[in-house]
């Protein structure tokens, strides 16, 4: 098999040695960026972001639920900033809660989004890569990434340490709101750590399977991906990985609207299909139920899971005990899928900015927005 090295899959194989580094310094901050008063005052919290940044909101949504306790709500930076009525952003004293997601910082919109958060009386964090951003002047708090750089590539990198960032951080309050023991809390943060480790292990083989894979699929159009609830996060972010990596049609959607819509689409035998589950998934009876129906369409189809399963082609991907640290590695697979196929249909990453999308140069359609804050 040919070479398919490329800028992308040597970010997906820095990731362990970068997961090791970004815990040993987001750990001790995200114990100490918001004071015990503050982490019991919190009612709300809302996650918001762009891309990348917006799916790893969707990745920790339940996982903030689950270990704080606290209701929690993945919002679109342009429905905070434009949409989100102003009286909910200021209900008691540090609610809601904000993080407010961009690894540059300097999308204008979430600065608008932060700024008009900031107006009426919400507690913004900016959870970024650059604290001299906009982002980074703009709110409240910074919880600061410092992810070296490597080569310029559809996200990968810094994707993976967000959703490291922000469960430190569910970990971290619900700890401080009594949620479990320091011990529990503990056993959450080393499952973490052990993320790495499992990874490597694990990278090869997974690495080997989506060469294949992107072989078998490389003159496919239509890419469809399928998950539930904290899955359905990795199925958002391949279909933004197949858009800038390769630039075809792809398609997101959860297990229950797939069955109400996306079946319905012709040419099954030419729809690239992935679905992302894991074995606790509380969907998983609607998981099988659509697997058994891929099968009916045969439609070419990958199951992204934690556990192998019998007569389904199963890609395994390594978690630590407690089931919430798969999303750490979830997002891996696609990630190689999409940089291999690039390389395969000899695409250009965001088609190169070039042509009738030379407007997207250095970012200039989502960095150069009017501001307005009302």
């Amino acid at each position: 098999m040919e070479s398919l090295t490329n800028n992308m899959s040597k970010q997906v194989h820095s990731l362990p040695a970068l997961y090791r580094e970004q815990y040993i310094d987001l750990e001790p901050k995200t114990r100490k960026l918001l004071s015990i008063p503050e982490i019991f005052s919190v009612q709300e919290i809302l996650i918001t972001g762009c891309g990348d940044s917006f799916a790893a909101g969707l990745a920790t949504k339940h996982i903030f639920e689950l270990l704080t306790g606290i209701p929690t709500r993945v919002v679109t930076a342009i429905e905070l900033s434009r949409f989100y009525e102003s009286s909910q952003l200021g209900t008691s004293p540090n609610n809601p809660l904000i993080f407010c997601i961009s690894h540059s910082g300097n999308v204008a919109r979430m600065e608008e989004a932060t700024l008009r958060a900031n107006k009426y009386g919400a507690l913004t964090i900016g959870v970024t890569g650059n604290l001299d951003s906009k982002l980074g002047q703009a709110a409240q708090k910074v919880l600061h990434m410092e992810i070296p750089k490597l080569n310029d590539a559809p996200g990968v990198r810094g994707y993976g340490v967000t959703l490291m960032a922000l469960l430190l951080m569910a970990i971290r309050m619900g700890e401080v709101r009594g949620r479990y023991t320091m011990d529990v809390a503990m056993s959450y943060r080393e499952d973490i750590a052990i993320i790495s480790d499992r990874l490597q292990e694990n990278l090869l083989e997974i690495d080997k399977q989506m060469k294949e894979l992107a072989n078998e699929w490389q003159n496919f159009s239509t890419f469809d991906f399928i998950g539930s609830g904290f899955d359905y996060a990795a199925a958002w972010y391949g279909y933004a990985k197949i858009l800038e990596a390769t630039g075809d049609a792809a398609m997101h959607i959860n297990t229950e609207e797939w069955l109400h819509l996306n079946f319905f689409a012709r040419n099954n035998e030419g729809i690239g299909t992935i679905l992302v589950s894991n074995e606790s998934n509380p969907a998983l009876s609607r998981t099988n139920e659509v697997i058994k129906y891929i099968k009916q369409l045969k439609r070419p189809f990958l199951l992204i899971n934690d556990e192998i399963r019998e007569g389904v082609n199963t890609l395994v991907v390594p978690k630590g005990d407690h089931e919430f640290t798969v999303i750490l590695t979830q997002f891996v697979p696609i990630a190689l899928l999409a940089s291999y196929l690039s390389v395969l249909k000899k695409e250009e990453y965001g088609r190169n900015c070039e042509g009738p999308w030379s407007f997207s140069q250095q970012g200039h359609a989502v960095t150069t927005s009017q501001i307005i804050i009302k």
